[in-house]
């Protein structure tokens, strides 16, 4: 089952197949993407999306379709981490992101909701105290007296009016057809294979090439390793399912402090329940993730059928803040919005006003602090953790054991790891029988991927890419997909 968001069907926007020119092209047709080019083209510019597959397919389509400018406990963290001025930056910004959807969106699909980070402990609740005084600190005029309507044993909650619930594809894909027209295009089934920086740049695509005198990147990951990302972004998986209810569901936008995550919301007579987040490439622990998030949803609701399961893959700075501006410090004409930590709603929106104001030479007040160059020493162990992680990831994965010597002993709807010698073949039998056999290898930086079996992916442990049972690249940095082999031979 999919995402219900992406169950509407919608006007197909053609690939690239000449070789037009713009002003700016945007790689990446999410809501940051496509809010940056809306934006930028109502500036007199000259706009070009491209998307690989279809807008809003990627990471905007597998989300809560929440926008609030309280998430979690952000607040607390950013304050630990960068202090609170930086805190205060991301309020300001975050609240200008929710009234941006608001302003941009279909009025009569925009449902205003209050949003909630509830605790059902006490040391949930403290953590509750610290984000409700450093987000007051921050600007918002959060309130601590007021708890989420849910059927759960709630100890303390912040609470934040006015924020907005809506369809984040129906959203994204009323934007794009704004953008497509007027010397304007929005190429969808094109994926960008290289770019040249130049005057103006040149980006090579798997339909055709474009030329523009700017560039900006909004792919989720960042495409090309020119500035590094890979190195200061975290990937997170994270899961959801929405269950029918036999009863009213709670109407708020309500998210736990503490763990396990639970993040809660209504779309019609459904409950939307995420959660049982874990690092890409990582064990998820203990039983199937969607297993634990239907028993939590029937613990608490009467339910009466789940209808859809969807996962999300999100890029958590090693910092805990976005990353929105130049590409590279000195760079004039390459930019770049990622790592919208969970919140890429209200951030994609947040990365469209920023790069809009500095591919105008404007002043933007949040430039500085969103700065993929800037420098935030309290975040440098856990930067140094990250990639002594991956270089572990790297050398451990070579030394581990073979799942199964014999394509024979591999099960339908499962796969296995065989050794050949050195090298190594990730095997999966489909449901019919068929064999699926890859090189392990990620294509990005060379680590050995590993079966993701809620998924019936292939994830890398490193940097987060992912690919499907026949190799092809579901999720970035890796932009080549994994080489398909033939299946092992049998031992003897």
């Amino acid at each position: 089952m999919n995402s219900p968001w992406l169950q509407a069907r919608h006007v197909e926007h053609p690939p690239v197949r000449d070789a037009p020119s713009f002003d700016v092209a945007v790689i990446g047709g999410g809501i940051a993407g496509v809010t940056t080019a809306l934006l930028l083209k109502r500036t007199g510019a000259t706009v070009a999306v491209l998307e690989a597959d279809h807008v809003a397919s990627g990471a905007t389509g597998h989300n809560t379709g929440k926008a609030t400018a309280l998430q979690s406990t952000i607040y607390s963290t950013i304050r630990r981490n960068r202090g609170t001025e930086a805190a205060q930056v991301y309020a300001a910004a975050s609240a200008a992101g929710v009234e941006e959807i608001a302003r941009l969106g279909v009025p009569s699909e925009i449902k205003r909701r209050p949003a909630y980070t509830f605790a059902v402990d006490e040391s949930g609740a403290q953590a509750v105290g610290e984000e409700w005084e450093a987000a007051r600190e921050a600007g918002l005029p959060v309130v601590a007296d007021e708890l989420p309507e849910l059927p759960l044993p709630v100890t303390a909650a912040a609470k934040l009016d006015d924020q907005v619930e809506f369809d984040p594809v129906r959203h994204t894909r009323h934007l794009a057809r704004q953008v497509d027209g007027g010397g304007c295009a929005v190429f969808e089934r094109t994926r960008a294979l290289r770019l040249t920086e130049g005057s103006p740049c040149q980006i090579t695509t798997d339909g055709g090439t474009l030329t523009a005198d700017r560039v900006v990147v909004t792919t989720h990951a960042p495409v090309w390793d020119r500035g590094l990302y890979f190195a200061a972004l975290e990937a997170h998986r994270s899961y959801c399912i929405a269950a029918r209810l036999r009863e009213e569901p709670p109407r708020g936008l309500s998210i736990t402090a503490g763990e396990p995550t639970r993040s809660v919301r209504s779309r019609g007579d459904q409950v939307v329940v995420c959660g049982e987040g874990h690092q890409t490439g990582k064990p998820a622990g203990g039983n199937d993730p969607y297993t634990r998030l239907e028993a939590f949803a029937r613990e608490h609701w009467s339910v009466a059928d789940i209808t859809h399961r969807w996962s999300a893959q999100d890029l958590v700075p090693t910092d805990r803040f976005p990353m929105v501006g130049r590409y590279l410090p000195h760079s004039s004409r390459l930019f770049v919005a990622t790592g919208f930590m969970k919140w890429g709603l209200t951030g994609g929106t947040v990365a469209g006003k920023i790069l809009t104001d500095l591919l105008n030479s404007d002043e933007n007040p949040w430039a500085e602090a969103f700065s993929p160059a800037r420098l935030s020493p309290g975040s440098w162990p856990r930067l140094a953790w990250h990639n002594l992680s991956a270089g572990l990831n790297f050398v451990a994965d070579r030394v581990s054991p073979a799942t199964a010597t014999d394509v024979r002993e591999v099960r339908r709807g499962t796969a296995a790891v065989i050794r050949e010698g050195v090298d190594r073949t990730g095997v999966y039998r489909d449901e019919e029988g068929l064999l699926h056999c890859v090189s392990m290898r990620c294509t990005h930086l060379g680590c050995l991927v590993r079966f993701n079996d809620a998924e019936s992916t292939w994830d890398c442990p490193c940097h987060g890419s992912r690919f499907s049972v026949d190799g092809t690249v579901l999720e970035g940095p890796a932009v080549e997909p994994l080489p398909v082999k033939p299946p092992p031979r049998p031992p003897g």
